[in-house]
């Protein structure tokens, strides 16, 4: 895959970690560990490397609750190129600084109040003449994310069986699903957000309900998954499962004691769901840890409290 080229010349491979869960060891994939502490570094820099010169001095524009803000922020600086990140007003604090930080243009949204992120990032792109690098239905990008797959089956040395996958729009579970065609792909998502799950349930895309309940996982809080992820998940992807907030705050904590690691609420989900015997576990299981931006306060809240 040329976009596993790509990545391996830019950035290291991720630690790939044995962990026990219930007496079975399974591993865990840290790209939470990456530059940006998240795995969408990958898709973005992969998208934005192959702009064209007229599109790379146009600029883009993206839409992102954070981690995509700042993977493509960061390819966008590494390369020159402007970018306008369209993301909630609620938005982790330390998301939005930290996507400032790289340079990255910011236009705020009502994400409670239901206004369109896509509407507004599509209206930029027609006003501006930039390129849309959207965080999960995008080619470029679904497989610029699936070579976290190919390093895992060069870490592994095969396919594994299982790849357990923190899932918002699908963009990740698609490129692994495309990267390792032999594993089976299990997509996670929080409660009340589980669109992909249904989707994958009924053979249709289907949306999010109205008045969702709150979730901590802000990360994987999409309101569909797209065309084209769902052409490559329903043939390829097993039932989706969800977890709870509290299921999510003791997989922060086990991965903390366990691993000696910092993860975001979205970042634990497919940990949490290992955890909670939610999908089967054997020695060739690999569990996603994709994210660590959370602030000191809320990282602490989740390390004492189940609330």
């Amino acid at each position: 895959m040329r976009a596993a080229g790509k990545i391996a010349a830019l950035l290291p491979p991720t630690p790939l970690l044995p962990i026990d869960i219930g007496g079975t060891r399974i591993h865990a994939k840290c790209d939470n560990l990456q530059p940006i502490g998240a795995f969408k570094i990958r898709g973005a820099w992969h998208r934005l490397t192959d702009l064209t010169p007229k599109e790379r001095a146009a600029g883009v524009v993206a839409v992102s609750s954070g981690n995509h803000a700042q993977g493509v922020a960061w390819a966008a600086r590494e390369l020159g190129i402007a970018a306008a990140i369209v993301m909630p007003a609620n938005a982790p604090r330390v998301k939005l600084d930290a996507t400032r930080a790289l340079g990255a243009e910011i236009i705020l949204y009502d994400r409670a109040g239901g206004e369109d992120r896509d509407a507004i990032a599509n209206a930029l792109c027609d006003e501006r003449g930039r390129t849309l690098v959207h965080a999960y239905a995008d080619p470029w990008v679904i497989e610029g994310q699936g070579t976290m797959g190919i390093e895992i089956a060069a870490q592994l040395g095969r396919e594994p069986s299982h790849i357990i996958v923190c899932c918002g729009g699908g963009g990740l579970a698609a490129g692994l699903a495309l990267a390792c065609p032999s594993a089976a792909i299990h997509p996670v998502e929080p409660e009340g957000w589980d669109d992909v799950a249904r989707s994958l349930a009924t053979g249709e895309i289907q949306r999010v309900g109205p008045n969702p309940p709150r979730t901590i996982c802000d990360s994987i809080q999409t309101p569909s998954t797209a065309p084209i992820n769902f052409r490559v998940l329903r043939e390829r992807a097993s039932p989706g499962v969800t977890v709870s907030d509290a299921e999510v705050r003791a997989a922060q904590r086990f991965a903390f004691a366990k691993l000696q690691v910092v993860v975001e609420p979205g970042g634990a989900a497919a940990l949490a769901a290992a955890l909670a015997g939610k999908v089967p576990l054997d020695e060739w299981t690999v569990v996603t840890i994709t994210g660590g931006n959370t602030d000191a306060d809320a990282f602490a809240r989740s390390l004492l409290t189940d609330e």
